[in-house]
């Protein structure tokens, strides 16, 4: 197992949050042409089902943040469920989409599509495009929502059922107190290219799946939230918390104070496996599980191999972890030391960035 190198850090000593978002009461968009150095988004767009808003769906509202905008913009989302995919350009960047109210279970987000979807204009969608919402700008902020893909693997006439809830390519993505849920590669955690960093920061969030559903190459903090174990759709019981993509000299995924849980069977769950992406043997897959609650679900031996690559050439360790599903020190399940874990924490994920 690898190890960062050792450098100064900031020390976090309370919750991470953004400044306080000013609400405006209406839209007022910038005309179409307008230079990229004028492009001023409204402050506040809200979107409501009942038309009591400026749109009646997420991604009216975000087609009408100009491109290139210089400053922030809240899409403030009332409570419905919104059956639509919805995509951020990278030319978007600066947006906060935000529910009205506290709960994320108030303002749904979800769609049915799957790896092996067809598409209207032939060919399929494959797994990253199968994403209900996808985010490939930096500076991108969602709280209090949930993003969902209630495609049905039972669905005999699609073999790829990989099927994406939430996409993310972007840099400096907060995603705080948000649902993201589904069976297989329900949250893809990325960034723009390999050799790019994009950072995401995690927090208490209800993360669900069976297989593979935390996965890609972002280097993402998953805090104090809950990552719940599901049952197949032939109701058996198996499968993968992590596939993460890391590429060398890059940190992966950090999770830490949080619960790994799920009604499922005892012993039926790795915490993780190596994602060589495309058989890319540069790549130096990392997932740090620490200081959180593992269930009976978990594996004895936590981590195992992906697609002819071992696990144990690559990054992966728990540090301080308990409950039923945590376990001692040995070659199949690397631990941490007091000094390794010093330089594993969400100072070093995040470096100069605070969310």
């Amino acid at each position: 197992m690898s190890t960062t190198d050792r450098r100064p850090r900031r020390r976090l000593t309370g919750p991470l949050v953004s400044a306080p978002l000013a609400l405006a009461t209406g839209a007022v968009l910038v005309a179409a042409g307008a230079p990229a150095a004028q492009a001023r988004a409204a402050a506040t767009i809200v979107v409501a089902k009942d038309g009591s808003g400026n749109y009646s769906t997420v991604q009216a509202a975000v087609d009408a943040v100009p491109a290139n905008n210089t400053s922030a913009v809240t899409i403030s989302v009332k409570p419905g469920t919104y059956r639509e995919t919805v995509k951020i350009p990278s030319n978007k960047p600066h947006i906060r989409l935000v529910s009205t109210t506290s709960s994320k279970n108030d303002v749904t987000i979800v769609y049915n599509n799957a790896s092996g979807t067809p598409k209207p204009g032939g060919g399929t969608y494959g797994t990253s495009g199968s994403a209900t919402f996808a985010v490939e700008a930096d500076d991108f902020q969602a709280r209090n929502l949930q993003f969902v893909n209630d495609f049905n693997e039972a669905n005999t006439s699609i073999t790829d059922k990989q099927a994406v809830a939430l996409r993310t390519a972007g840099d400096k993505i907060v995603l705080d107190n948000i649902g993201a849920l589904g069976d297989q590669d329900t949250l893809l955690l990325d960034s723009a290219s390999k050799d790019k960093v994009g950072r995401v920061y995690v927090n208490n969030a209800w993360i669900q799946g069976n297989v593979d559903f935390i996965f890609g190459r972002a280097s993402a903090v998953i805090a104090k939230s809950t990552i719940r174990l599901v049952k197949r759709y032939d109701g058996s019981s198996a499968g993968y918390v992590a596939a993460p993509s890391t590429a060398a000299g890059k940190h992966g995924f950090l999770i830490i104070n949080s619960n790994v849980t799920g009604d499922v069977s005892d012993r039926s769950h790795y915490l993780g496996r190596p994602w060589h992406a495309g058989g890319d043997a540069s790549l130096d897959p990392q997932a740090i599980v620490r200081n959180t609650s593992l269930s009976a679900a978990v594996r004895t031996t936590p981590w195992t191999d992906m697609s002819g690559f071992s696990w144990k050439d690559d990054r992966f360790a728990e540090y301080k972890n308990t409950g039923a599903g945590s376990g001692s020190a040995s070659t199949d399940r690397p631990q941490l030391s007091d000094s390794q874990a010093a330089d594993y924490e969400i100072a070093d994920w995040l470096g100069d960035w605070t969310p």
